[in-house]
């Protein structure tokens, strides 16, 4: 004897399954340009501190103007901050479909294009700006090899699905989680450029 499903229980049973189904992981294409970006980005900012000397490291070109220490420590703290936040909104649940719908992946490039607009400043927040927390350049660059390795480690092997949470930025509004991987690395890009400025600079040490 035969029983027919009605067409109703087809459909609940459908979106159930689709319900269940797991969030996709990152592309490889997606994993290697982050991975790219954030291997580029790591070479830029320790490259920019060879042979710095320790009056030039705390110069200052003005008393309102950050010194190469100051913004290299916001640099540093910035990159464990920012992980902190990815893993959080990784860990959080998915947003409804309406705030999802405002994300777009088009949006890669138009963030990192636009951190490295220096014509555009933005005030730090209080708790990533420098107060000294380091005891000088070489305690600070091993934290921040420490923690850019860990970010890559983490995009290179991750199984998480960080195009499927998200979060909103006060600048570039709702942004997924792998869009917050490229701040990171945009993020340390955009201030190693602020770096190198202070460098020509009137009156830098030589």
């Amino acid at each position: 004897m035969h029983t027919h499903m009605p067409m109703k229980n087809f459909l609940i049973l459908g979106l159930a399954l689709v319900s269940c189904a797991p969030a996709q992981t990152l592309q490889q294409g997606e994993r290697d340009r982050a991975m790219s970006h954030l291997h580029s980005t790591r070479k830029l900012f320790l490259d920019s501190l060879v042979e710095v000397t320790p009056e030039q490291w705390n110069w200052k070109p003005a008393p309102d103007v950050w010194s190469i220490a100051e913004v290299a420590e916001h640099i540093a703290v910035s990159e464990q901050s920012l992980f902190q936040l990815v893993k959080k909104v990784v860990n959080s649940p998915v947003p409804e479909a309406a705030a999802m719908a405002k994300v777009s992946k088009s949006n890669d490039e138009k963030i990192l294009a636009m951190l490295v607009d220096r014509s555009k400043k933005a005030q730090a927040p209080e708790f990533l700006q420098p107060k000294r927390r380091f005891a000088n350049a070489a305690e600070l660059i091993e934290h921040f090899k420490k923690d850019r390795d860990a970010t890559i480690e983490y995009v290179q092997t991750t199984q998480d699905a960080l195009r499927a949470h998200a979060t909103p930025h006060p600048v570039f509004q709702m942004m997924d989680a792998y869009q917050w991987i490229l701040l990171i690395s945009g993020h340390s890009e955009r201030h190693t450029l602020q770096l190198n400025e202070v460098k020509t600079k009137p009156g830098f040490p030589k």
